[in-house]
């Protein structure tokens, strides 16, 4: 029953971005997003660790210490801002560093935050819950600073104005910016 619950889940997730993303114009992101997650790497641990209010991935790190789901997925899939990290090449230490993300996938992983803030929030998810998310990881996350700048303006403005004006500004005039 687990098993037909996570992709009940994942398949919700899914549809949630594919119609964020289609609406402002991302239409290719939107039909590919997550396709890992029906993957054996990542669906058969996600059904195993299935709570269905919150992701499979925490259960997975409290049992045994880190997500393997997790990192097949995030190395295969641009919307999320871990992907996109590299050495730096200053100084004589090999030190990974954030970079920034094209504006596309910072568009593709605020809609996946609003997907999963309504699948796990359900009932009373609202405008500000993917803000409120954000701001109690902010300063935890590894991520370029004008990444975090913009995720934190989509998300802000949705909080503030809702789903219909920012996706408006963003097919308007956050992607041809």
């Amino acid at each position: 029953m687990k098993y037909l619950k996570h992709f009940k889940t994942v398949t919700y997730h899914k549809w949630l971005v594919l119609q964020g993303c289609f609406a402002v114009g991302l239409y290719v992101q939107g039909l590919t997003h997550d396709l890992s997650k029906y993957s054996p790497s990542e669906f058969l641990v996600g059904a195993k660790y299935y709570q269905g209010t919150r992701s499979p991935n925490n259960a997975e790190r409290e049992d045994i210490g880190y997500s393997s789901a997790w990192l097949h997925h995030k190395g295969r899939n641009k919307h999320h801002y871990e992907y996109w990290m590299d050495y730096s090449m200053d100084g004589a230490a090999s030190v990974l560093i954030p970079v920034p993300m094209p504006r596309k996938y910072i568009v593709e992983m605020f809609m996946d935050r609003i997907a999963a803030c309504k699948i796990y929030k359900k009932n009373i998810y609202t405008d500000a819950s993917a803000l409120d998310y954000y701001q109690r990881s902010k300063g935890k996350n590894i991520m370029h600073p004008n990444t975090a700048a913009d995720l934190e303006m989509l998300l802000m403005m949705l909080a503030q104005k809702g789903e219909k004006e920012t996706f408006s500004f963003i097919k308007n005039e956050f992607l041809k910016g």
